[in-house]
């Protein structure tokens, strides 16, 4: 960027504020991306830990209530907004701020680019496909997972060269000491306990925690001082807990909420579960192998894609409690392959799925749709 020449923004628009992987990718993104090229700013239906997120990396953050899908009001502050920033690019993110930011695109005359995260039942409601179906002929979507760009082609009806494939990315995993890994395994009251398992995700039916609790019985016959660490909260918090205290196995799976130190409760474990029924491109599932676990993951939406089963973890079927445990089995039965699964696991986000790749891609897209949006302009 010459000396004088104006940063080009581009205003991130979320439906969700969090927290959760969609949430963490727009933070990740929008701090990744506020620099050279490109300045950006990010609006909210409602304030949350996203705000909070965006605001301590330094990301301008708006909240905007949306107060019902034909609130007027919502228009037009938003189209003052995009004046006022000078705003040249739309990014909206999940469906209701695809929609909106579909309408706001169109009436202030600047391009759209839709990140769909995850499949989310969309597809139920004819006017969500279409939605999608409309947004496609104006701007471009984005789907994080090849399964997730052949779902929208598939049963959404878009066409495959509207939709691209751009991976979510992280940052390298946080180095945590040997120090700081016993003091953590002595605060969770896990020190010499095998094997320590750990699931990260937000406490919803779609995540499978019950699958996976299902299989404990199976792992701690085998290691009784067994532990289960869940990290995250939601809807399913007291039905997951009555499900442990039903199993018996309350001496071996702690519920630890939200945490703002997954990095170093990763540290602590052997291996990284996700017993997922559905997934975009899970950035837990990423951070997981970024900090070299060994995975067992759910053969569904973009786990194949990130994991490579035999080489990296294993795969398994969704739903499938005695399938699940005799993986986990197989894995920690064997700690060579254990180490050597964590080592390639971390080589292959380190090749694959790093944040700096993740920006570039979406880099190039802003830049390729304000290059067209121009020439079409020009021949108008």
């Amino acid at each position: 960027m010459t000396s004088g020449e104006k940063n080009t923004t581009v205003l991130h628009l979320s439906t969700s504020s969090g927290p959760g992987g969609a949430e963490r990718m727009i933070s990740t993104l929008a701090a990744a991306l506020n620099q050279g090229q490109f300045r950006t700013i990010v609006v909210l239906f409602r304030s949350g830990w996203l705000q909070a997120e965006c605001e301590a990396r330094g990301v301008k953050t708006c909240v905007m209530p949306l107060g019902g899908p034909f609130n007027l009001q919502w228009f037009r502050t938003c189209l003052r907004l995009l004046r006022k920033e000078q705003v040249a690019l739309i990014h909206a993110h999940e469906f209701s701020a695809i929609l909106c930011g579909w309408v706001v695109a169109m009436l202030a005359g600047v391009p759209l680019v839709a990140t769909v995260h995850g499949k989310n039942y969309f597809w139920e409601k004819l006017r969500r496909r279409v939605t999608y179906r409309l947004v496609s002929r104006q701007g471009t979507i984005v789907a994080v997972s090849k399964d997730l760009k052949q779902f929208i082609c598939d049963r959404v009806g878009v066409q495959e060269q509207r939709v691209e494939v751009i991976y979510n990315g992280v940052a390298p995993a946080q180095m945590i000491t040997d120090e700081e890994v016993q003091t953590c395994k002595a605060e969770l009251g896990v020190s010499g306990c095998y094997p320590v398992l750990g699931v990260v995700g937000s406490l919803y039916p779609v995540k499978g925690h019950r699958f996976l609790l299902e299989a404990m019985p199976e792992i701690l016959r085998r290691w009784p001082k067994a532990q289960l660490l869940v990290i995250g909260r939601g809807e399913l918090e007291v039905v997951l807990k009555g499900q442990v205290e039903q199993l018996a196995i309350g001496a071996n799976v702690q519920f630890l909420g939200m945490r703002q130190d997954v990095p170093r409760l990763l540290s602590v474990l052997d291996v990284f579960v996700l017993p997922s029924l559905s997934e975009g491109l899970s950035i837990a599932l990423l951070e997981a192998m970024a900090s070299g676990k060994p995975v067992v993951a759910t053969r569904v939406g973009g786990n194949p894609e990130l994991v490579d089963h035999g080489r990296t973890g294993f795969l398994v079927q969704s739903e499938n409690a005695k399938e699940l445990a005799a993986n986990l089995l197989k894995l920690l039965s064997d700690s060579g392959t254990m180490q050597q699964f964590g080592r390639q696991a971390a080589e292959r986000v380190r090749q694959h799925f790093s944040m700096e790749q993740m920006a570039d891609r979406y880099r190039d897209l802003y830049a390729r749709s304000l290059s067209d949006h121009n020439s079409g302009m020009s021949q108008t």
